[in-house]
């Protein structure tokens, strides 16, 4: 999460910060609005150049979620604790002091796990659409999770989801019943990358 400034005569002060994206490294950049075209068309000429391209907003959604990382808005929200978007290593400090939420993130270090987790969940095959968010997970009968970003992933040749599965249910290889619009089927609890 490292960062530089760059101030340009012409395009303004650029922040570049050192931040992995879709399970690789990558940067962000913050950009003046007026300078968003040229710096654009920079980087994409420099992408040209050994090989690459632009990619869009589908493209990164896919990365994203083949790589397991949680998007705000998408995979969590003000409700959810860190630890369940399994992002307290970068967004928690155990050693700072004092602040908003300390009490229960201390709370949940000390006594045990969070009472649900995002998972990364292997889909059947054969569906017709992929599942909605909040489309429900259940075990046994029981409500057990939900699910809240789906892909069909070429690089693994799987339909793929993210999702937050109870504790008690969220272990690798554990089978959960998805239940849509479409009917249901099976899903797969996997390891997050």
């Amino acid at each position: 999460m490292g960062f530089n400034t760059v101030n340009d005569a012409t395009l303004g002060e650029i922040y570049l910060m050192n931040r992995a994206r879709a399970g690789s490294s990558g940067f962000d950049l913050f950009v003046p609005a007026p300078s968003l075209g040229a710096v654009m068309d920079k980087l994409i000429a420099a992408a040209k150049q050994v090989g690459g391209r632009a990619c869009g907003w589908q493209a990164m959604e896919m990365a994203r979620i083949e790589a397991g990382i949680p998007r705000f808005g998408a995979d969590m929200d003000e409700s959810n604790l860190a630890p369940e978007a399994g992002i307290e290593n970068r967004a928690i400090s155990y050693a700072k002091g004092c602040y908003i939420g300390q009490e229960v993130i201390a709370r949940i270090r000390t006594y045990g796990n969070v009472a649900k987790a995002l998972r990364r969940l292997r889909l059947a095959d054969d569906l017709k659409e992929l599942p909605k968010k909040g489309d429900k997970l259940y075990r046994d009968g029981k409500e057990a999770g939900y699910i809240t970003s789906a892909v069909a992933s070429p690089a693994l040749k799987a339909n793929i989801a993210l999702g937050y599965v109870r504790k008690e249910a969220n272990q690798a290889g554990t089978e959960l019943i998805l239940r849509t619009a479409d009917g249901e089927s099976v899903v797969k609890v996997e390891d997050m990358p």
